[in-house]
Formats: structure tokens, C-alpha cells, sequence
């Protein structure tokens, strides 16, 4: 039970650390053109993130996959970059359609995020013998994060619609502005060229 609970909490505080607030900007763009009604797409959402997430931090346990740490720290804000943008392009017809690229784009772009985190995962884990049980274990940390945050989104794009009657595209603007400014200073100090 203790073990579940290191790699149950490194997983929750893998997403909830606020100086590595990369994947917490992620989730904002990803989430921003949802709404409470949408839940069942939100937690679709959520798990396909964990999912890609969590197949590259397999692939790096196992040491299937190896990529550059630095090229992947620059990708990173890069995926943010491009979901933020693409809400920006898309915010006057936030549609079915539009939501149906956020799911596409949590699922592939997990896979970069989930590289992010590999190198810690490995040293964490080390040469235990058993690497998928800490594995599912930090999974249901991050998914449980996810959740956590992607309802405070939620929440605050409701409140700023109702109460402070903002309309859908300009909190979808808005908001995937703010995060692509934090991307793009985030990609200018990363250059790993």
C-alpha cells in the first residue's frame, strides 16, 4: 500500500506542481472549449491524455523509446503552442468538431508530455523488476490531477459566462491567448538548437 501511495502521489503532484506548470497549460487549452454539460467528452478527454502519457513512460521504462531530453522539453510547449492556436482559429464555431481535436490532440500530443516526465519515471522506478504496477499507479495519480484541474477550468469558464457574462468564443480567445504567451516564452528558452 505504501508503494501505491509514493507512486499514487508523485503522479497527482507530477501535474499539480505549479513550477512545472507545462502540463497544467496543456489542460487549459485542452479543456477551455468544453463545457460541465460536455462531461462524458471531458473524461474522455482526461483519460486519453493519460493514456498517451502513460504509453511513452512504458515505452522509456522499458527502454524501448530514448529521445533527447531537450528536444523534448522543446516540444512540449510546442504542442501547447498548437492547441492554444488552433482554439484561437476555431473559437467562432467551437463545435463538435473542435472538441473532437482536443480529444485527437490529448491523445497524441500525451505521448510528447508523457516523454517529458520518462528520465525522472526511470530513475524513480530504477531496476525494479516490476515497472507496469508503479506505472498504472502514477497513471491514477495524473488522472486524478487531470480531473482536478479540468473541473476548477470548468468552473471558472461557467462562473465567467453566467455571473460575468462572458460568451463562449471570447472565454475560448481569451484564455488560449494567455496560455499561447506563456508557450512561446516557454519554446524562446527551450531552443535546443
Amino acid at each position: 500500500m505504501n508503494d501505491f501511495i509514493f507512486y499514487f502521489k508523485m503522479g497527482l503532484f507530477h501535474v499539480l506542481d505549479f513550477k512545472a506548470y507545462d502540463h497544467i497549460l496543456f489542460l487549459i487549452v485542452l479543456a477551455v472549449v468544453y463545457q460541465f454539460k460536455q462531461w462524458k467528452k471531458v473524461l474522455w478527454l482526461i483519460t486519453l491524455f493519460t493514456i498517451g502519457h502513460s504509453i511513452t513512460l512504458a515505452l522509456s521504462a522499458f527502454g524501448i523509446l530514448n529521445v533527447r531530453a531537450d528536444l523534448v522539453e522543446f516540444l512540449i510547449p510546442l504542442t501547447i503552442f498548437i492547441t492554444g492556436l488552433m482554439n484561437v482559429l476555431t473559437a467562432k464555431k467551437a463545435s463538435v468538431g473542435k472538441e473532437n481535436q482536443n480529444l485527437f490532440f490529448a491523445l497524441f500530443f500525451g505521448l510528447i508530455h508523457g516523454l517529458g516526465f520518462s528520465n525522472y519515471f526511470k530513475i524513480m522506478i530504477g531496476k525494479a523488476s516490476n515497472k507496469l504496477v508503479p506505472l498504472l499507479e502514477f497513471a491514477l495519480g495524473v488522472e486524478a490531477a487531470q480531473i482536478i484541474i479540468v473541473i476548477g477550468i470548468l468552473l471558472i469558464g461557467s462562473l465567467a459566462q453566467s455571473i460575468l457574462g462572458v460568451n463562449r468564443r471570447d472565454w475560448i480567445l481569451v484564455t488560449s491567448s494567455i496560455v499561447i504567451g506563456f508557450a512561446l516564452q516557454m519554446m524562446f528558452d527551450r531552443v535546443f538548437w
